[in-house]
């Protein structure tokens, strides 16, 4: 079916680098064999059948190919995953994400990952029904919020399970945990690098918060900044952190990904136990997740 997505978009897949460009083509492939192996001639995750995902990236205002080596290689250390990868470039002729014209577009996945960012774009009717009748776990990241927000169509809204329309000024946030979630126990406390509060002017009633921060604007309101989600069967979970690549690439974000990710896809357990200490003399070693930073 990519062979037919038109040449406005441009697809990467990033592991260790980007690996190459080219319109009119989907890229996969398999976790990197260094985040996958658990020692010289062997294997971490052998007797494990591989995740599929998909990850629908691109437009303004962010690093989508270095957010996405870290998603990857975050996700990759810890399960194996076969990557598809959708980065569409900055302008959309027509205003329409090719990709979503297919009914097909999400076959054969078993979660998909949005991290786009068309904040002005809308979407024909066709592409909504497609993008809202693909039946598979869903991650949204960020300005997926933020994308299509011009549409008087709530269906992408409805999906995500959240509305926002604007956010404050970018700032250190002081994030709140739920208790008693398996996402959130267990997770170090967190001030964000400067990161961007999105406001959620509506929530749908089924969204449950797992995260909250106060916002510096008058009133200080708390507004949710990750969640979860059920949209006609399928698990989805968010979270509006991750402007910035600083936030990225902290231990506490990291993990919540990993945990967010393992929960839509009904893995268990949702939050891994810490890595062993390495062997004497063997050198470093583990996940290096959960620590604070």
């Amino acid at each position: 079916m990519y062979a037919r997505i038109a040449s406005t978009l441009v697809l990467v897949l990033t592991v260790a680098a980007l690996l190459g460009t080219g319109p009119d083509r989907a890229v996969q492939a398999q976790a990197p064999q260094g985040a996958r192996g658990g020692g010289p001639g062997g294997n971490q995750f052998a007797g494990q059948t591989p995740v599929n995902a998909m990850i629908v990236t691109g437009g303004c205002c962010h690093d989508y190919t270095g957010q996405t080596k870290v998603l990857m290689d975050t996700i990759n250390a810890v399960m194996p995953v076969h990557w598809t990868v959708v980065q569409g470039m900055n302008s959309l002729p027509g205003g329409r994400l090719p990709l979503f014209e297919h009914a097909d577009w999400a076959r054969g996945q078993d979660i998909v990952i949005h991290n786009e960012c068309w904040a002005n774009v809308t979407l024909s009717p066709q592409a909504i029904r497609h993008i809202t009748e693909a039946g598979v776990p869903r991650m949204f990241v960020h300005c997926a919020l933020h994308s299509y927000r011009v549409m008087t169509d709530d269906g992408w809204r409805e999906l995500i399970g959240a509305d926002s329309r604007r956010h404050t000024r970018a700032h250190n946030m002081a994030i709140t945990w739920a208790d008693d979630d398996p996402i959130t126990n267990g997770l170090p406390p967190f001030v964000t690098p400067i990161d961007e509060l999105y406001v959620i002017q509506r929530a749908w009633p089924e969204l449950e918060a797992l995260a909250t921060a106060a916002s510096p604007e008058d009133g200080n309101p708390t507004f949710p900044v990750a969640w979860t989600y059920n949209y006609r069967g399928a698990r989805v979970f968010g979270t509006t952190l991750g402007h910035g690549n600083e936030t990225w690439h902290t231990n506490q974000f990291k993990d919540l990904i990993v945990r967010g990710f393992r929960w839509a896809i009904e893995r268990e357990p949702v939050a891994l136990p810490p890595p062993a200490p390495p062997a004497r003399g063997g050198g470093a070693g583990g996940r290096g997740l959960g620590g604070v930073q």
